[in-house]
């Protein structure tokens, strides 16, 4: 073994230890937790009022992303003792956060706020992104945050994954869970027809059908530091649009931009579409009325013609 292999070997060896360490102490400890909230039914209302499924499955936490986490990463004010009182001390960034938080997860707002501790670049961008503000500077709560796109995180699967709530295949069906809600709508006066009007569209036929490259929502207004259209720094405002665009149509220009949008058609492609629909179903009833006419021709010819011959 050459000198760099044996220095490198002992250099990684103690990291090696203290990896593997960590994954034994958590592994014992959430079986410790998994040992009675595998077997738990049903829900529970805490002393605010709040309903808690107490029911963890055990094979699909293990198979998510944080199955290699220990319960209290995100469960701080918890220990590994289940008769204690949840009572550990909460570092004082994730306390702020959880404070700031706790009208819009009554639950556990630690939990929540303790993925800034593995993700503190990404929760940066959420906490300044317009769901964000919307619940830190408007004190909403239905902005969208963590758990609201990912589902919750004892189940959270990498965005790779198809079965992923923010994958490419489920993405559109998530964010319209808010963008189709009539009452959100109102409420911030969205626009009122962006999901209808993307499933109509190129993109969201080619979705439909399967393609494994074709834009979602996080493809053009990307996907935790969203901004409204408004802001100059958004994707999608003015000529912005064109660089947005140039990701997957190289050569987009001015002209090409506007037709990729959430607005409804005006009248030309409108009654273009529906008469198209028109000509196409008219032609399958031309050449079936045809077809039956042509049977029904050489039938009585048939008819006709054994007559003759008797």
């Amino acid at each position: 073994m050459s000198m760099l292999n044996r220095w490198l070997l002992f250099v990684a060896t103690p990291f090696l230890f203290l990896s593997l360490l960590s994954s034994n102490v958590a592994s014992a400890e959430n079986e410790s937790c998994l040992t009675c909230h595998s077997s738990m039914k049903g829900r529970m209302k805490t002393a605010a009022g709040a309903l808690i499924n107490l029911n963890i499955d055990t094979d699909r936490f293990q198979s998510s992303v944080h199955g290699i986490l220990s319960c209290t990463d995100c469960h701080i004010r918890f220990s590994d003792d289940p008769h204690a009182s949840p009572a550990r001390a909460i570092p004082a960034p994730v306390a702020s956060m959880a404070q700031k938080l706790s009208a819009k997860y009554a639950v556990d707002a630690v939990a929540v706020a303790a993925c800034q501790t593995c993700h503190e670049e990404i929760f940066k961008k959420v906490v300044g992104s317009v769901h964000g503000k919307n619940i830190f500077e408007k004190n909403q709560t239905d902005g969208a945050f963590c758990i609201d796109c990912h589902g919750t995180a004892h189940y959270i699967l990498k965005a790779k994954d198809p079965e992923a709530k923010m994958s490419r295949k489920h993405q559109v069906e998530t964010c319209g869970k808010c963008h189709g809600d009539k009452k959100i709508i109102e409420k911030y006066n969205l626009q009122e027809n962006v999901m209808e009007s993307f499933t109509e569209s190129f993109h969201g036929r080619k979705l439909h059908l399967g393609h494994t490259k074709v834009p979602v929502c996080a493809s053009c207004h990307n996907a935790h530091d969203i901004l409204t259209k408004t802001d100059p720094n958004s994707p999608v405002f003015g000529k912005n649009k064109i660089t947005t665009c140039n990701k997957c149509h190289k050569g987009a220009n001015e002209t090409f931009v506007p037709a990729i949008t959430h607005q409804k058609p005006g009248p030309i492609p409108y009654y273009t579409e529906k008469a198209l629909i028109v000509l196409l179903l008219s032609t399958f009833a031309f050449i079936v009325i045809h077809v039956l006419l042509e049977a029904f021709s050489d039938i009585r010819d048939a008819i006709f013609r054994k007559r003759r011959d008797e």
